[in-house]
């Protein structure tokens, strides 16, 4: 690949261009090793880039995101900047983009017309990039974990080394920095500290308990709560908590402080939920959580240090071993030690019973893999499915461009009409994206820039992890990781599901059917009652 630069005496300086160039092809093409190479050397131009945050700066864009975090371009603004006339020829700065949204964060109120500079001096492919950039929608795989494989290939470091550094600092752009620039030594000054968040551990899905075991072979089947995922650091009396996405979040969660202080460590890092309950103890919608995070019930089911051992590198088995040392039974999430898929399911009745989502199969020898979907974490949970009508969908970008792809899907309003709950990309094989490409534009309507309006007669079968409260759609409502299963064209859009099912969905707390027990055994778990098989209880 050609790369561009605009020179400066002896120096030189990446051009915003060339990362759309290189998000363009990563997008593109399906070869991991392709994508890794050009992720790599566009990393390397913007090591010797001229100025010095262009290597933290272009991580961020080549990940899909601004340093600035959001800032408030929705689809409406962003169609508006498009129409702005723009440059004939790239001639924007990876710094001078970045510089241009700084200004914009700090600007109050922000209003989209102080972009109309910067939109005016970018290209078609600059302009294009950058609204994807700004709205998150820039799609082109796995976008983190192809950078850290990027690094280690530019840096011609040890993947492991880079992964571990990401792993105990959460900072991707850190990272890159000290990989380009200082090689080994550079990754070894990152270190699993208390107050230094570190990435979580994912878990892949498995549609059936006894699936996951064959997996994992032995391992724990933990109950999956709905909650808000909390990091808590504690030394002495010091605590801090964060997020998922590593914000703190301590002055809203005193239950999680409180919890804390009654581990029985003089200094540790540990896993958990914060969750709303109800009577009886059973969980609340996850909305209700999300609002009332102060009033959450925590809940512990990992341990990544104490007392100045990093834990992360042992098996699960050791890390829940320690937690249970620390920790009372009743702050612990229910599990069950067990590689028989019967006893398993047993388990997962249980746990759907009491009014949780479902489990999480651990690998007991399992390591903490932070911020990474590895094969030691499983979850198990039923789907939530309906069957709703496609409004609208808008064409795709980078692997799916020539293809229409984001469907905007509605529920059938019985007083007439259809009302939209939100728009799914996910599910879709290449067979998909073709079939619906020509069986949509034959419906087509009108068109509104990249959105193409039909005729409401197709019905999708859509898999959502729930219903939750949104102000974005006209309903109040919107589905929650919602993905296309099938397309029923056995129905009529007057087959399709109503908008009274949704409402009834939501009102309690959009929550898939709970199964019945398996045969044979009579589940009953009265308040504060725990399973039989709980560890460390």
């Amino acid at each position: 690949m050609r790369l561009w630069y605009t020179l400066i005496g002896y120096h030189r300086l990446v051009l915003f261009a060339e990362l759309a160039a290189v998000s363009e092809q990563v997008g593109a093409t399906r070869s991991r090793s392709i994508k890794v190479e050009a992720l790599a050397e566009c990393l390397r131009a913007l090591a010797d880039d001229a100025e010095p945050d262009a290597l933290a700066v272009g991580v961020c864009f080549l990940a899909g995101r601004v340093r600035q975090g959001r800032l408030g371009v929705g689809h409406a603004t962003a169609g508006r900047l498009r129409e702005v006339p723009g440059a004939a020829e790239a001639s924007l700065t990876v710094g001078e983009v970045d510089r241009a949204l700084a200004d914009f964060q700090r600007q109050r109120p922000r209003r989209a017309d102080r972009l109309r500079p910067l939109f005016g001096r970018a290209s078609a492919d600059e302009r294009d990039y950058l609204l994807r950039l700004l709205i998150g929608e820039v799609r082109q795989g796995a976008l983190d974990g192809l950078l850290v494989d990027a690094v280690a290939a530019a840096a011609e470091a040890p993947l492991d080394r880079v992964r571990r550094a990401l792993m105990v600092s959460g900072d991707l752009p850190a990272v890159a920095e000290a990989a380009l620039r200082d090689g080994g030594e550079g990754l070894q000054a990152f270190q699993l500290q208390v107050f230094q968040p570190v990435e979580p551990m994912l878990a892949q899905s498995a549609p059936t308990v006894a699936e996951a075991l064959e997996r994992t072979g032995d391992a724990a089947v933990e109950a999956k709560l709905d909650g808000m995922r909390v990091q808590i650091h504690r030394d002495g009396d010091a605590v801090r908590v964060f997020t998922r996405s590593l914000r703190d979040v301590t002055a809203g969660v005193p239950a999680a402080v409180a919890a804390a202080r009654r581990l029985s460590a003089r200094s540790a890092v540990v896993d958990g939920e914060a969750i709303a309950l109800g009577s009886g103890g059973r969980p609340r919608p996850f909305q209700e959580t999300m609002s009332a995070a102060g009033r959450a019930s925590i809940f512990l089911f990992d341990c990544l240090f104490l007392d100045g051992r990093d834990l992360t590198g042992e098996p699960w088995s050791e890390r829940r071993q320690a937690l249970t040392r620390i920790c009372p039974a009743a702050l612990l999430v229910d599990a069950v030690r067990t590689d028989d898929p019967e006893e398993a399911q047993r388990f997962v009745d249980e746990t759907l019973q009491a009014g949780h989502e479902g489990v999480v199969v651990k690998a007991a020898d399992g390591i903490y893999e932070a911020g990474r979907r590895g094969h030691a974490w499983i979850k198990v949970k039923p789907a939530l499915t309906l069957d709703l009508v496609v409004l609208a969908v808008e064409w795709g970008s980078g692997r799916r461009a020539g293809y229409l792809s984001n469907l905007h899907l509605g529920a059938r309003d019985p007083a007439g009409g259809f009302v939209m709950l939100g728009k799914t990309f996910k599910g879709m094989t290449d067979e998909v994206l073709r079939w619906q490409t020509e069986r949509l534009q034959q419906l087509a309507t009108r068109r509104e820039g990249h959105v193409v309006h039909v005729r409401p007669e197709l019905v999708v079968e859509i898999a959502v992890d729930g219903i939750q409260t949104s102000r974005r759609y006209p309903g109040g409502m919107a589905l929650r990781f919602a993905r296309l299963r099938r397309y029923r064209e056995d129905k009529r859009a007057e087959q399709a599901d109503t908008i009274d099912t949704v409402r009834r969905l939501h009102g309690r707390g959009g929550e898939a059917e709970t199964p019945a027990p398996a045969e044979g055994r009579e589940v009953e778990l009265r308040k504060g009652e725990k399973p039989s098989r709980r560890l460390g209880a």
